[in-house]
């Protein structure tokens, strides 16, 4: 008896030790671990809109919640188990106009906080965009990653992801480590690209490689929008396929082609090509490769779909024996960082006479924000008439609000972007009113509204190229030259600021110098 109670004693001892040791393995596993934090600022925002970004339109998140960006950092996962994670903040505005002051110094100075916390840090995951235009600066990136430098120190090895639709300055070059971007636009290789941005960080970490000793940069001045440079078609295609192959050469870790961004007016905005890793000739000689096709094919960029000014598009679209035959309303695009409320083609439509009746053509606009229209809809409820002016409150230089009269068929709350969507019918149109921008890529967007974007004559969107759902909907599709803050003539817009020349503004500039600058490494902070 007594010996079994002197073995009963000595359990929970033995528990306690075992517990204790588990737990300090722990530890010691987590101390060996390489410290990376995540961080970012992410917006496209044009500064030929009208429109305003305040805070809280980046929707920020904070510690664990930033993890619900990345599914290849899911609590599981092999990736997440390779590093301490250390997530500070990451907000993501929808692409608008440009970001005020205050919003910006708000935002940067939360990230700056939540990393100071956990300092020190071997590495950042940086994601940002690569478009943001704030008030008085004129590289908000730039700005963002030296003030991130002057917290952290010079040893952090800080990985930059991108939207191929951003802009690398040469401050923003020179003081990360491991840059990449998009490949594809439309963006489907968005999360591939970021989770290649981590274990590319993670790699020179583990293997003790520390930054790459080569950074190649090379500037190319075009400056082309999206919808003519999608990598869905020739030449788009062709240039972004060259990468893949490249970074399998020796001493080569990544490369990239930012074909920036138009609808803002900076120093910055131009064409880049970026490659680094451990071997200095290959480096050099891949960007050139690469550069130099890139201002090889730039005749070749055209639109990824046929384009015509709005009163052909709507001729094709009634002559159309297929459905649905897709209009892209572009010249406002909420996801290019037009406005939105833009009345002008919504106008146009209502006044023809095709659409007067129930029994004509049936017709979707997705979409116009107002909150005042949305607010007397609710108030009226479904099934009621409706007679109110909506749009056109922060960009009226087209066309004034537009009156909507008609019944309303639906109200729905409670999306994350919209808050509050309003389906009215007048004529043969049905309209989407909302209470807050949004762009419509999805077929449930229109499903979940009562709307069958499948069995509708014409469906116009505010938007560019379509994005893969609506692609792949399609049963024709043609892309309107309507009026905007991304208005797809560039010629129309004013611009001040860009580096000149730059094609296809000055299509008979001479041939740039394509050579390979080497960028310093960021073993001191470049301002």
């Amino acid at each position: 008896m007594h010996s079994k109670f002197l073995w009963l004693a000595v359990i929970p001892v033995v528990f306690a030790i075992g517990s204790a040791c588990t737990s300090q393995n722990q530890r010691d596993k987590e101390t060996q671990l390489p410290r990376i934090a995540i961080a970012g600022i992410a917006i496209e925002s044009s500064t030929f809109s009208p429109a305003v970004t305040h805070e809280d339109a980046f929707m920020a998140r904070y510690g664990e919640d930033v993890f619900t960006y990345y599914p290849f950092l899911d609590a599981d996962s092999e990736l997440r188990n390779r590093a301490k994670w250390l997530p500070a903040m990451r907000g993501h505005a929808m692409p608008g106009g440009i970001v005020t002051r205050e919003a910006y110094e708000s935002l940067v100075q939360q990230t700056l906080e939540k990393l100071e916390k956990v300092l020190p840090l071997d590495g950042i995951f940086l994601d940002i965009h690569g478009a943001m235009s704030v008030v008085g600066l004129d590289d908000p990136e730039g700005d963002f990653i030296v003030r991130i430098r002057e917290l952290v120190g010079t040893e952090t090895i800080i990985s930059t992801c991108m939207d191929l639709h951003g802009s690398v300055s040469l401050r923003l070059a020179q003081n990360t480590d491991l840059i990449t971007c998009f490949r594809m636009a439309p963006h489907e290789d968005a999360l591939i690209s970021k989770q290649r941005t981590v274990e590319n960080l993670l790699d020179r970490l583990k293997n003790n490689k520390g930054k790459p000793p080569y950074k190649a940069w090379v500037p190319v001045p075009i400056l082309l929008p999206g919808e003519k440079t999608s990598t869905r078609v020739e030449p788009g295609k062709s240039l972004y396929a060259m990468i893949e192959p490249i970074v399998e050469w020796e001493g080569v870790t990544d490369a990239s082609i930012w074909m920036s961004y138009p609808w803002a007016d900076e120093p910055r905005n131009h064409g880049v090509v970026m490659v680094y890793g451990d071997h200095k000739e290959n480096v050099g000689r891949a960007a050139e490769k690469l550069a130099q096709r890139f201002w090889d094919v730039r005749h070749d960029f055209e639109f990824v779909a046929p384009t015509a000014y709005l009163d052909e598009c709507m001729e094709q679209a009634l002559a159309a024996t297929e459905r649905p035959f897709i209009i892209s309303d572009m010249g406002d695009n909420p996801t290019a960082g037009g406005a939105g409320d833009v009345t002008w083609t919504l106008q146009e439509i209502l006044a023809r006479d095709e659409f007067k009746s129930e029994s004509g053509p049936t017709l979707i606009y997705a979409s116009l924000p107002d909150e005042g229209f949305v607010a007397e809809a609710v108030k009226l409820g479904v099934g009621s008439t409706i007679s109110a002016h909506a749009g056109a409150r922060v960009d009226d230089r087209y066309a004034p609000p537009v009156k909507i009269t008609g019944t309303i068929l639906a109200i729905e709350h409670g999306d994350r972007r919209a808050k509050t969507e309003v389906v009215v019918q007048t004529g043969s149109i049905k309209v989407i009113v909302t209470k807050k921008r949004k762009p419509y890529h999805f077929e449930s967007d229109f499903v979940n509204l009562g709307l069958n974007p499948r069995e509708t004559d014409i469906l116009v969107v505010k938007i560019g190229y379509l994005v893969p759902e609506l692609y792949n909907m399609r049963a024709g599709w043609i892309m309107a030259l309507t009026p905007g803050g991304v208005d797809q003539d560039l010629h129309r817009l004013e611009y001040n600021s860009i580096n000149r020349p730059m094609f296809p503004l000055d299509k008979d500039m001479e041939t740039p110098d394509l050579k390979t600058r080497f960028v310093p490494l960021s073993d001191e902070i470049r301002y």
